[in-house]
């Protein structure tokens, strides 16, 4: 068969990223690196056809293997080559060349494919373990959640309100030709039409604007910080709620942005710069009984722990993620999970305020986490996160937080990416 170039391309890419050694986004960084001659659209197309195969990869190898409608696939080609074939063929990108008659009536009989005929791992496209366990735990809104998960996620931004309200840097975007729209939830939030390139657009640039999910943003909303206040952000990572927290205490105040990995708190450097930010502090640490936490024991106003997670709230955006997590992954995080919010803890002053978040959908990172500090830690009272948002005039507050009064964001049902949050106050 004499097929479109890229297709062999794409299986290079696929025979690399489907060994799940390395996350799919740095894999396919390396790979455009290491093949210069690729055009941006041919950079694009690979980066959409690879998203393709991780996110529907159950249903992309049952075609591969057994055909659709009769239609057997192509003979004398492995695998990834007809993942790339699948990838590229049904990612809405321009129509694949050169392909044979055989090939062509294959890839036209998968397109039109009935999904009710499959079984349920291809219409899930998730591991097992972890369709058995959200099966469980989310019930009914199961196959909605299923759905919403092989869609990629919107491009949503936030507004800096250190430098521009969001009226005004929706304005800066749509005189770059760039269409957004308030988000829903977040007050500072924008959902930007299409996958426009940011990186040059002069609201971008001046720091008007940074690229942050509104789940993200509603997590540093509920910390409520204040001008003037010592805040602590445990697990800052790259600085994405750092920024938000920054602003919200009008570039006043402290706050320290703790992360065990400096390399990420080192790409932090350049969003700070463009955000105005000067009362941000960031340490390296070796763990989370560091030196410099302990020094700030019982003083901080506010702490905020982001901890490290399966990140399965986040499949959207990478999907990659459910294939390169296990269950044992999930308990060895939930344990991790604990120990950090309790060393957290320890930094909150009397009358102080704790929010723990991750952006997992299970409830072993989020709830049974929770419980068990309430139940262990006597001098924390939990706080509703449903009326906390109401105070702070979010729109259906109430349906973005659980009987229980934590916040719980899915993308079936918010739009966002998977988030929870449990919030205390420390006893003054």
């Amino acid at each position: 068969m004499r097929a479109d170039p890229l297709v062999s391309t794409a299986a290079r890419l696929l025979q690399q990223a489907l060994r799940f050694e390395h996350p799919a986004d740095a894999v396919l960084a390396r790979f455009v690196r290491e093949h210069r001659a690729l055009g941006p659209r041919e950079r694009a197309r690979l980066g959409d056809a690879l998203y393709a195969v991780l996110r529907r990869r159950r249903l992309f190898e049952h075609l591969a293997r057994r055909g659709a409608q009769g239609v057997l696939p192509p003979d004398g080609q492995d695998l990834h080559e007809r993942l790339a074939l699948l990838g590229l063929a049904l990612d809405g990108g321009a129509p694949l060349r050169a392909l044979d008659e055989a090939t062509a009536a294959w890839i036209e009989a998968c397109r039109g494919i009935d999904a009710a005929t499959l079984p349920e791992a291809c219409r899930h496209n998730l591991p097992d373990w972890l369709a058995t366990r959200l099966q469980a735990e989310v019930e009914d809104g199961f196959w909605p959640l299923a759905e919403a998960m092989l869609q990629p996620a919107p491009l949503d931004v936030r507004a800096n309100i250190l430098k521009e309200k969001r009226p005004a840097a929706q304005a800066q975007l749509a005189q770059a030709a760039i269409e957004s729209e308030a988000t829903p939830y977040s007050p500072w939030g924008l959902r930007v039409a299409g996958k426009p390139s940011l990186a040059r657009v002069p609201a971008f640039a001046s720091g008007a604007i940074e690229v942050q999910d509104e789940g993200s943003q509603l997590l540093a909303l509920l910390l409520e910080a204040r001008r003037n206040e010592l805040v602590v952000d445990f697990c800052a990572g790259a600085g994405g709620k750092t920024l938000a927290i920054g602003a919200a205490m009008r570039n006043t105040g402290r706050l320290y942005a703790f992360d065990t990995s400096a390399h990420r708190l080192e790409a932090l450097k350049p969003r700070l710069a463009r955000s105005g930010l000067a009362n941000v502090h960031t340490a390296a640490i070796a763990h989370e009984r560091d030196a410099r936490v302990k020094a700030l024991t019982g003083k901080a106003d506010r702490v905020l722990v982001d901890a490290p997670c399966s990140g399965l709230g986040t499949l959207r955006r990478a999907p990659d993620i459910k294939w390169r997590t296990s269950a044992a992954d999930v308990a060895a995080y939930a344990v991790q999970q604990a120990a950090i919010l309790r060393a957290a803890a320890a930094l909150v002053k009397p009358g102080g305020r704790l929010v723990y978040a991750t952006c997992s959908l299970l409830a072993e990172e989020n709830e049974a986490v929770a419980e068990a500090f309430s139940a262990d830690e006597r001098d924390f009272v939990p706080l509703h996160a449903g009326e906390r948002l109401a105070a702070l005039k979010v729109p259906g507050a109430d349906t973005l937080a659980t009987a229980a009064g934590h916040l719980r964001l899915w993308p079936h049902r918010h739009g966002t990416d998977g988030f929870f949050a449990a919030l205390w106050q420390r006893k003054a």
